[in-house]
Parts: C-alpha cells; structure tokens; sequence
C-alpha cells in the first residue's frame, strides 16, 4: 500500500497497473457482447459505428476510464465503458418485445464477465494444482478474475443505466413500464449519490451475492 490522501490508502504501483489493465480487458469484452448481441437481435447499429471490435479505443470515454483508474488506485469511485448504442425499433413491433429484446443485449454483457472470470480461474486452479509456480503472475490471474467478479455483479444492479435495469424491466408486468420511465433519466444521478453518500453498504448487499457466487464458480467450488 501506499500512502494517499484524506484517509485513503492506495494501492501498490503493480496491482495498480494490474487492475487497471484488468478493467480495460473485461469492459471491452463486455461492450463488445453487447454490440455482438445487439447486431445478432437484427439492430446493426453499433456495428455500423465500428463498436463490435475488441479495440478498447472504441469502447471507452475519458470520463469513465478515468474513474476505472482511480478504482485501480484504491480510490471509491465509479468507471464505465461507453454504452452500445442500440435502435429498439429494430428489436421487435412492441415495447415487450423490444424490452425483452434489450434484456438480451443487456445480460450479454455481465456473461461475458462471468465467463472470463470462470475461464481465468479455471486456469489459475489448474496451474496451481498442478504444483506450478506462478510467482507474480498468481496475482495478475486473482485480480483479473476479482475484476470480473466485481463488474458482473455491479451492472446486475436495477438501476440505470446498469444492465440489471433492462433485464428488470423485461421481467416486470407492463404497467410497470410507465411508472418506472422517469428513474430512466436519473438513474445515473441515483448510482452516484448511492456511491458517494453513503450507499456503500446498500451497494454491497445488493451485489454479494452475485459476486460470492462468480468468485465460488471461478475458485471451481460449485
């Protein structure tokens, strides 16, 4: 650790360009899934804005990968990838259509991170198990899968813009779809407000257990 500021200690130099690297990996796949899916569903319109690609230049805005650098440094904050543009009009003639459709596309996303979690610490165990030595390389594949733990588990949260919301709102009876509208346009506010006033433990209740479950299914315990 090293020493910080108003109380915060940060990270190691290497963990801090681990994770950092670890971040920029899984939130390109996962922006890709979504663009993958969403072209698959019939909408091509993030692949005609260059978005199913695996280069992390299209896939990230200055503002989010700065908050993913500061999450790498130990600081409480927030990072995202740029969202996957997506024309629900090409998903199907009805809003339940459309919304189950959008689930889909939305899902693809924390899947993706579950897998590269499940894949990655499959190889670790295996290694391990094995009797080899990984040395440092043992905590670039832990922090890897502690990454995708944490952003499968985060976007599961249904609130907006995270992709718990569209697979929530797929879920839920159609009477529901004007009532929960307006939270649309002030979701991101909420999430921020619920991260920096306080709402860490609520934050933390809603996603242990997702999160348990990825860490149990990459450590091969289920």
């Amino acid at each position: 650790m090293l020493p910080g500021f108003n109380g915060i200690t940060l990270n190691e130099p290497n963990i801090i360009v681990i994770t950092f690297l670890s971040f920029v990996i899984a939130t390109t796949i996962h922006e890709f899934m979504h663009a993958w899916m969403a072209n698959r569903l019939g909408d091509p319109t993030a692949r005609q804005l260059g978005r199913i690609t695996l280069n992390p230049v299209m896939h990230f805005d200055p503002f989010g990968l700065f908050g993913m650098a500061m999450i790498s440094l130990g600081v409480p904050f927030i990072g995202w990838g740029k969202p996957v543009p997506v024309n629900t009009n090409n998903l199907g003639r009805d809003i339940r259509a459309r919304n189950r459709g959008m689930a889909i596309i939305a899902v693809a996303g924390p899947v993706s991170n579950v897998v590269q979690a499940v894949v990655v610490g499959g190889i670790y165990q295996l290694l391990v198990r094995s009797g080899v030595d990984l040395g440092e390389f043992a905590v670039a594949l832990e922090r890897f899968v502690y990454v995708n733990a944490l952003l499968a588990a985060f976007n599961m949260i249904p609130v907006p813009p995270l992709d718990g919301s569209r697979i929530l709102l797929a879920l839920l009876p159609s009477f529901w779809y004007p009532i929960l509208a307006p939270i649309e346009r002030y979701g991101f506010v909420i999430l921020i407000l619920l991260i920096f006033l306080g709402g860490g433990a609520l934050i933390s209740g809603i996603t242990g257990p997702m999160y348990d479950l990825v860490i149990r299914l990459a450590s091969w315990q289920i």
